[in-house]
């Protein structure tokens, strides 16, 4: 069973992302744990400090954090990486709208970036989540995805 937490910096106001993000973490939460946790925006150094300490509060989990200089993974390699965690929780950490901290990067196992392109918070939140539920899909055999 796996238990992933997605902390994101601010509010999701666009209604069209918000609703698919909720469709993805109502089924992901069919077939394990997924908790979306959302801390308020600010300055960098502030979101830093706020992530710091949600990332402390769940100290045991796999921490990656998406970043622009972050490692790219196929979804077949994202799936197996998170497969091998076996149980222990995954922690993913989306910034602001001016990215992340240097503390939150430090704290961080892993960073993983989405695409070279720049993203809206919103939308990293959107394709993280189904990578995600992407992940599981090809984990439990799943039709969601092919080859």
């Amino acid at each position: 069973m796996y238990r992933y937490t997605i902390l994101a910096v601010g509010k999701m106001k666009n209604r069209a992302l918000s609703s698919l993000c909720a469709d993805y973490t109502k089924r992901l939460r069919r077939q394990g744990s997924c908790e979306m946790v959302e801390l308020k925006d600010g300055s960098v150094e502030s979101e830093g400090q706020r992530i710091v300490e949600a990332i402390e509060k769940r100290s045991g989990s796999m921490v990656y954090a998406l970043a622009e200089e972050g490692k790219e993974r196929s979804s077949s390699a994202f799936a197996k990486e998170l497969y091998q965690l076996q149980g222990r929780p995954a922690l993913f950490v989306i910034g602001g709208a001016f990215g992340l901290s240097p503390a939150v990067k430090t704290l961080a196992d892993n960073s993983l970036s989405l695409s070279q392109m720049t993203l809206t918070h919103e939308m990293a939140r959107l394709l993280l989540i189904e990578q995600i539920y992407r992940s599981v899909a090809i984990n439990t055999g799943s039709k969601y995805h092919h080859d």
